[in-house]
């Protein structure tokens, strides 16, 4: 379990109320009925009055009603008899006075065996459970050492919980919750551990506001949309008033507790705490002092004056959880250091990885005091303890150089068995769907079983036979291939039993090797000949016999990746050929032996002729004939064959350039067969490389060919920018080249990052129309980015555009040295209409002419014909 959220106790401030509101809160209190108290928030003149229609507020142990230090009042459970149930012997017990901020904590009920809370419910939607511990002092119970679970119907809210395995210094506590409830009855189990008891102070059961969690959060990595938020479970781990004094219930709209944040910062000598009035805080239209108080966004850290200066400090706050969960973070913002509309625009970052950048609120809020919130979702498998939360200036931008955080709040979501505390749900299963009672005896059994497994193992081998190393080829751990396709899986010609030089045709896998040409190919295996490293093994520079000269893929038996990878490449090369992707031209499976052979590819992979090397830079004409090669090879994937393929690790380094510097598409171990007409993605699980990744796909687990577009569109990004998909090298908002490139397209500024080498070489309108095909490539959404196909066709566009520029030039130039050339004898720039205007759009487009004709076939036709666009 993690720190109190409240902190320290501290005496509650005295309301600030207008006399009209405290007349409210008194004739609210007259009106109550025990059983049905009406929460009345008075924080200030303008609080928004919140009545829940499920409103249990039991003081348990107590044989009178206790009112709570806000005015609330907490009915005896004595008088709730028709709520509450027990197993067994229970006990209530209570104290003249304690160390505790109310009197709700002087009165205990004590269980023997299990109890059961029973509240019935008059609207379905969240609801607040709200659970008070103090252990009294008792001769006859160790309430401090007591050890307890808590659940509902349907969740784990604490599992073996004590008071002492908390290191609570306060004495108190009290664990919060937020529940979207959905049935008439809500029942709240306490099952004592170990035969000791169990104990509760007081419960809070109040509905919340529908809009307190809306259903989608944002995710950081990759950065997407997060569905389904309201219907987690939650617990608050942490909710704390940046900046400013500790908020009560007596001050916030809901009851809520906002603690002091700064035994939180990592160096509070670092930030500034600032503050203005409550009363000047607005809230945007949908916005609502029921997400948080007035008092929470007139508080702020900001950047320490002496540290602004450097573009690398940042503020923070560490906060320790528990690392088999995900997380609900909430950040709350409200520019109240500003003096005037888009001055302030800074960084803020989540466990290290950028959150948002360059964020302008009074953009976002259209004005200053404004309130405004962020939520996002942390994935168990992204979380680092302690969590990180940091603002920082944004560098990129004018104004000033600053940052600030108003407010801060971390929900703890519930695991996949519906439990907030422990591995286990409510029924015994654990996250694997394993009985918490049969564990130890599959152990067990799992355990026999290995050693009977060795056992049989070790007679196996005592008894191989002779000859087993050849018999033990490569092949047999790759069939089958191709379930149902006879001629390539009857025995007669499978790849262990073939004696000819060349295989069979029907598989498509080319000329056969023997290792020896291949270890006289690769010069013995040289080191110096390795070209490509993978998790297969090793590609090496090779030389035939004839002077082809061939890159070499050898395989390790002993990597798994690397035999699935073998796997895919043979299935996918079996039947493709194209131009546009690499050509395997045989193969070696000869005893233990994994090799394939490809043609080589002289100048090397994409990524070498961009950055990171000393060659010959590409011209942008080059770059875009070689973006329309590998998209050509990628539009023959996802359309030429009779089922469609996902490339599925489309990356700079996967596109390799033969002498002529043609593209082609390489590397097909991760490959996919497309879903077929009846599905819309492909369920697997998420292989590629960071950077690249498409953000649906990682979040879904759901692959569609409009993966491989979003990854294509990293790689223009890559080739008009020059750097890598991802470089930690670089300040935070520029870590991820995808993220970073966007933001600056959509300023208008995309010019200011490109390549150096290309400034001044580029046609702006080329340049404009390869930005567009990369930022619809880049769509959060599959279904809002283009096919291959049109992706190709924009590319081809640019280079037309880029093209005709180059030709504009040339003519121009040949008109200034000879001015005798009439107007007549000049030939028309081919990207404009037929009134001479530029070409913006393809809808402008009219004259076939006009558009380059495409035709690459390869058994079945690879493209539409582009020829004609009056149909499009």
């Amino acid at each position: 379990m993690e720190k109190n959220p409240r902190g320290p106790p501290t005496k509650p401030p005295l309301s600030r109320s207008s006399p009209m509101a405290i007349l409210l809160v008194l004739f609210s209190l007259l009106i109550a009925t025990p059983t049905a108290p009406v929460l009345v928030a008075a924080a200030s003149s303008s609080a928004v009055f919140f009545t829940p229609q499920d409103n249990f507020l039991i003081g348990c142990g107590s044989g009178k009603a206790v009112t709570h230090l806000d005015g609330r009042v907490f009915i005896t459970d004595q008088n709730s008899g028709k709520y509450f149930s027990s197993n067994g012997r229970d006990v209530m017990v209570s104290v003249p006075s304690a160390n505790v901020p109310s009197p709700i904590y002087l009165s205990a009920r004590i269980f023997i065996e299990e109890a059961t809370f029973k509240l019935p419910m008059t609207r379905p939607g969240w609801h607040w459970i709200r659970l008070h511990f103090f252990p009294l002092s008792n001769n006859e119970f160790d309430l401090q050492n007591a050890k307890f679970t808590v659940t509902t119907d349907t969740l784990v809210l604490l599992r073996e919980f004590s008071i002492k395995d908390n290191n609570n210094t306060n004495g108190w506590f009290f664990n919060e919750f937020l529940v979207n409830v959905t049935t008439e009855r809500l029942s709240i189990k306490f099952s004592p551990v170990k035969g000791g008891p169990a104990f509760i102070n007081a419960i809070e059961v109040v509905s919340a506001p529908d809009i307190l969690i809306t259903d989608t959060g944002s995710t950081l990595f990759p950065v997407g949309q997060f569905n389904g938020l309201s219907t987690q479970s939650y617990q608050t781990m942490y909710r704390l008033n940046v900046g400013g004094p500790e908020l009560t219930s007596q001050n916030d709209t809901l009851g809520r507790t906002w603690a002091l944040d700064g035994q939180y910062q990592a160096h509070k000598e670092l930030g500034k705490n600032v503050s203005v009035a409550p009363t000047v805080i607005k809230y945007p239209e949908g916005g609502s002092p029921l997400i948080a108080p007035q008092s929470v966004y007139a508080s702020a850290v900001e950047m320490g004056s002496a540290n602004v200066a450097s573009p690398n400090f940042n503020v923070t706050w560490n906060l320790d959880i528990d690392l088999a969960y995900q997380y609900l973070i909430r950040l709350h913002f409200c520019d109240i250091i500003s003096k005037s509309l888009n001055d302030l625009y800074f960084n803020v970052y989540i466990n290290g990885k950028t959150a948002i950048s360059g964020i302008d609120l009074s953009t976002l809020t259209g004005g200053l005091a404004t309130a405004f919130y962020k939520d996002f979702v942390v994935n168990s498998s992204m979380v680092s303890s302690p969590l990180s939360i940091q603002i920082g200036p944004w560098t990129q931008g004018t104004g000033a150089i600053n940052a600030l955080l108003n407010g801060l709040e971390v929900l703890k979501m519930n695991n996949s068995v519906g439990s907030l505390d422990g591995e286990f749900s409510v029924d015994g299963k654990s996250a694997n769907g394993v009985n918490k009672g049969t564990v130890a005896a599959v152990g067990f059994a799992m355990m026999f079983g290995a050693f009977v497994g060795l056992g049989a193992v070790a007679v196996k081998w005592q008894k191989r036979p002779q000859g087993w190393e050849k018999r033990n080829s490569f092949s047999s751990w790759l069939l089958p291939l191709h379930a149902g396709d006879s001629s390539f899986m009857n025995s007669k010609n499978s790849l262990g039993s073939r004696k000819s030089q060349f295989f069979s045709s029907t598989t498509g896998l080319g000329r056969y090797f023997s290792f020896a040409e291949l270890t006289d190919a690769t010069k013995n295996w040289d080191a110096n000949a390795v070209i490509g490293v993978g998790g297969f093994g090793n590609v090496y520079y090779g030389e035939l016999d004839d002077g082809t000269k061939v890159a070499v893929k050898r395989g390790n038996p002993q990597s798994e990746q690397g035999i699935n990878e073998f796997q895919t490449e043979i299935q996918m090369l079996s039947k493709l050929r194209h131009r546009h992707l690499v050509s395997l031209i045989g193969y070696c499976d000869e005893n233990t032996e994994m090799i394939l052979v490809y043609e080589f590819m002289s100048n090397g992979p994409l990524r070498d002729h961009l950055y990171g090397k000393d060659l010959t830079p590409l011209s942008w004409k080059q770059r875009l004939e070689i973006c329309i090669g590998a998209a050509r090879g990628l539009h023959y994937l996802h359309t030429g064959a009779a089922q469609g393929i996902i490339h599925r690790d489309v990356k700079t380094t996967n596109i390799l350039l033969d002498e002529l510097f043609i593209a082609k598409m390489a590397d097909f171990g991760l490959s996919k067969d497309a879903p077929t007409s009846e599905q819309n993605h492909v369920s697997t699980a998420v292989k590629g490389s960071f950077g690249y990744l498409d953000p649906e796909y990682f979040r879904k687990q759901q692959l569609t060919d409009k993966s491989d577009v979003y990854s294509f569109g990293v790689v223009l990004l890559e080739v008009l920018c020059a750097r890598p998909a991802l470089n930690p090298a670089l300040p935070r908002e520029q870590v991820n080249l995808a993220e970073w490139a966007m933001q600056w397209k959509r300023k208008g500024l995309l010019e200011k990052i490109i390549d150096p080498l290309l400034a001044g070489a580029i046609n702006p309108e080329s340049m404009k129309k390869f930005a567009e095909a990369a930022e619809k490539c880049l769509a959060d959404y599959g279904v809002d980015r283009p096919t291959m196909g049109d992706v190709l066709w924009n590319l081809e566009y640019a280079l037309q555009l880029q093209e005709a520029s180059l030709q504009g030039k040339v003519e121009d130039e040949k008109k200034a040295s000879d001015p005798i050339v009439s107007p007549a004898s000049v030939v028309p720039v081919a990207a404009s209409t037929p009134d001479n205007r530029p070409i913006s759009s393809p809808e402008q487009v009219r004259n076939p002419a006009e558009v380059p004709v495409i035709h690459e076939h390869s058994g079945t036709e690879m493209f539409a014909q582009y020829a004609t666009l009056s149909g499009r």
